[in-house]
């Protein structure tokens, strides 16, 4: 791996750890630096795609909503970085204490991030949530864990 791949990886790493800041510090306003203004995202609520920074972050915004204090976590990142895209899976798991004050430690899922190098910062061009689904029902499985 080359000096310069090493650097953006790093840089990519503490990029993604700003997405934990941001949802720990209930703070759209860093997130929406996080991500490119034309974001495609594939989320686990409804609709099937947001498209555009604003539907992001509206995305984002329920989150804000039920949790008194969020946590957020994001495990196993791995990344593929070449000279300007880049692209990473991991598991991630929301939780916190919600506003009656119920404890909750979140579900894990399954997400991938696609990045793209824009006048030398690296933003999130797609990102994917998921989680298993039970076949036979047709429902998703929330109850896994790394």
């Amino acid at each position: 791996m080359t000096v310069q791949r090493e650097v953006d990886e790093a840089k990519i790493r503490q990029h993604i750890g700003k997405i934990v800041e941001g949802l720990q510090g209930k703070d759209l306003e860093s997130l929406k630096r996080l991500y490119a203004t034309d974001i495609v995202s594939f989320d686990i609520e409804q609709p099937l795609q947001h498209v555009g920074i604003e539907a992001k972050l509206k995305n984002w915004s329920p989150v804000f909503t039920f949790f008194e204090r969020v946590t957020y976590e994001v495990r196993d990142l791995t990344l593929t970085v070449g000279d300007d895209v880049a692209f990473g899976h991991a598991f991630a798991r929301l939780g916190g204490t919600l506003k009656d004050g119920t404890a909750t430690s979140g579900m894990w899922v399954r997400v991938t991030y696609c990045l793209q190098k824009i006048e030398g910062t690296w933003l999130i061009v797609h990102d994917q949530v998921s989680v298993p689904l039970d076949i036979s029902s047709g429902r998703g499985v929330v109850d896994l864990g790394p």
